[in-house]
């Protein structure tokens, strides 16, 4: 047989075969196999996990680098039960959107997160043979979240598990935030007049709601969405650049038309993976100002976490200085938490920060304001947490032409704690600036609260600055512990109490004592550690705003509270007003200087 004869051959069997396969596809019945819907089962953890699956038919909806989504075009029409499934390849599969396919794979649940996890899982098809029957097809269409389709719960994340919900839970996609979107696992869904309740993160991720917030609960005059102690706001969605880019937006901005993609799950929150082009119009949010000039006698007090600022940070001190001068009013006070070192996190034996303070300073003279002072205590080296190198404190600048001095006193170091002092009935401290019990289990690895007494007009003022440890290790409000586990909030309580009990001690022998406790508690206004802070001796000025403006920090779409004060009875007899300035977290994360908004206070001392 010649080579030509040989060609001709293959050839025509190839052609039978690919008219074979045609054939099938478009008149021969599908052969009977595993539905979507019967794969994914109404709850978190499949029930066919771990067993192989055959003939498992749909289309694909869209490719990622390592698989794609696969959809069931002939739905069960159970809500409970997701018609959408991943099918993983490792590889990028020869699959295009609109290809219809049957599928063999084995069924697995997949953890981002890794072993030990307390992340939710993914269902998902590993080990795929697929055959494409067809090409071109239409999209299966997208559920809508909101009105003229399924509207997300909009206070419940999860109250029907007590503990791990893969294996003890209600499954209740109408009521419970967790359930609903599990219920849209891998499914291509449609969010129409979109608002972002968040900026672009660093993470290029956008919190967002649909229908203008009209069904979601807490939204704020700027666009965002506030959290309260019981409702953590499961109607947001995360809309992730997986598969689209994510353009750079602010807090109120809107986007262009509906947002379409699929549910996608990744390191504890759900995810709208774009499969379309997003593009939003600016709201225009401006930045919030200062408004009110100080009468005589007044001061203005500002709490304010400025983001691991160092001395080699030039141009972010310009910028500093320029909200402290253009923003904030020149406060008489600042209360700063994240303060580096001279040389940030460079690791060297430097724990000076007396150059961070001092750019700082000079640009806002630079800037028109007005001369500042300094007082802080340096740290041990690297025993406070955060960067690595960076030895962050809690320190304070204040004004050198308003009057205001530090009383005097022995000045403190790292180790050695300050003392409540009872001198012929007059309150005092035995160190000026001091520490709060630094060496206290309760703040290691944490900074450390720093207590400094302040004279201001003939007034004594009691300002403790403090930066309890963060919320690191808690488990994610979409994980799979419900209700979260908050490991972290352990040692808060320990802090919390240590600060507290300071108080006290303060005011059994002045209970006119005017103290002032700020800082970045890194814990919401209703929760344990605040309110145990807080007790029957402070009140928290955080309460005093509308609700719907408690908010200082935007994390995933919740605008919530971190920056707090709370003040003594007679500082709460001389309050004049109490604000948080938002001029920083509501913006994307290249477009602000820190992640936190100052709150400011305003006494009158006459």
């Amino acid at each position: 047989m010649t080579k030509q004869a040989k060609i001709l051959i293959i050839l025509v069997v190839v052609s039978v075969i690919l008219a074979g396969c045609d054939a099938f596809s478009k008149a021969t019945p599908l052969p009977e196999g595993d539905k979507i819907s019967d794969i994914q089962g109404a709850g978190h953890i499949s029930p066919l996990k771990g067993r192989p699956v055959y003939n498992v038919h749909g289309i694909v909806t869209a490719v990622r680098a390592d698989g794609f989504y696969l959809q069931d075009p002939n739905p069960d029409d159970d809500p409970a039960t997701s018609d959408g499934v991943f099918v993983f390849k490792g590889m990028v599969p020869r699959v295009k959107a609109g290809d219809e396919v049957l599928i063999n794979a084995v069924v697995e649940e997949f953890n981002a997160g890794g072993i030990g996890s307390t992340y939710l899982t993914i269902t998902q098809l590993e080990n795929p043979y697929i055959e494409v029957l067809s090409s071109g097809n239409d999209l299966p269409e997208p559920v809508i979240l909101g009105e003229d389709g399924r509207i997300p719960p909009n206070q419940i994340i999860e109250d029907d598990a007590n503990g791990s919900v893969a294996a003890n839970n209600d499954f209740d996609p109408e009521n419970d935030g967790l359930d609903f979107f599990e219920s849209l696992e891998g499914m291509r869904v449609q969010v129409n007049d979109a608002v972002a309740v968040s900026g672009t993160s660093q993470y290029k991720e956008i919190a967002v709601v649909g229908d203008n917030g009209a069904y979601a609960s807490g939204m704020t005059a700027r666009g965002g969405l506030v959290i309260q102690v019981d409702d953590f706001n499961p109607e947001r969605i995360i809309l992730d650049d997986g598969m689209r880019q994510i353009p750079f937006v602010t807090t109120g901005d809107k986007a262009e038309g509906p947002i379409i993609g699929v549910i996608d799950y990744t390191f504890g929150n759900y995810k709208l993976q774009a499969t379309e082009s997003v593009k939003f119009s600016a709201a225009g949010l401006e930045r919030e100002s200062v408004v009110t000039d100080l009468a005589a006698g007044q001061i203005r007090i500002a709490d304010y976490n400025i983001l691991n600022m160092s001395g080699k940070d030039l141009d972010r001190a310009e910028t500093l200085a320029d909200q402290i001068v253009n923003q904030m009013g020149a406060p008489d006070i600042i209360g700063f938490q994240e303060i580096q070192d001279e040389d940030g996190s460079t690791s060297t034996q430097s724990l000076s920060a007396d150059g961070t303070y001092q750019i700082i300073i000079d640009a806002i003279l630079a800037a028109g304001g007005p001369e500042y002072g300094f007082v802080d205590i340096d740290p041990e080296l690297n025993r406070d947490g955060g960067i690595p190198g960076g030895n962050i404190r809690v320190g304070f600048i204040y004004r050198l032409d308003h009057g205001i001095s530090l009383a005097e006193g022995v000045e403190g170091d790292a180790r050695t704690a300050t003392e409540v002092l009872n001198v012929d009935g007059e309150l005092a401290l035995s160190l000026n600036p001091g520490r709060i019990d630094p060496t206290n289990a309760a703040f290691g690895d944490s900074r450390k609260p720093l207590v400094v007494t302040f004279e201001v007009n003939g007034e004594t003022l009691y300002l403790i600055n403090n930066h309890f440890n963060s919320k690191g290790g808690d488990s994610a409000l979409f994980g799979d512990e419900q209700p979260p586990v908050l490991e972290s909030e352990v040692q808060r309580l320990l802090q919390a109490q240590v600060v507290h009990d300071f108080v006290a001690e303060m005011l059994a022998v002045d209970p006119d004592a005017n103290i002032v406790v700020m800082g970045d508690l890194n814990d919401f206004q209703f929760s344990a550690p605040v309110l145990l802070l807080q007790g029957d001796l402070l009140t928290n000025l955080v309460n005093t705003l509308p609700v719907e403006e408690r908010y200082s920090y935007i994390y995933d779409g919740n605008s919530q509270i971190l920056d707090q004060m709370l003040i003594s009875s007679n500082m709460l007899e001389k309050l004049v007003e109490y604000d948080i300035l938002h001029i920083n977290c509501e913006f994307d994360y290249q477009n602000r200087f820190s992640d936190h908004d100052p709150a400011l206070a305003v006494f009158d001392l006459n």
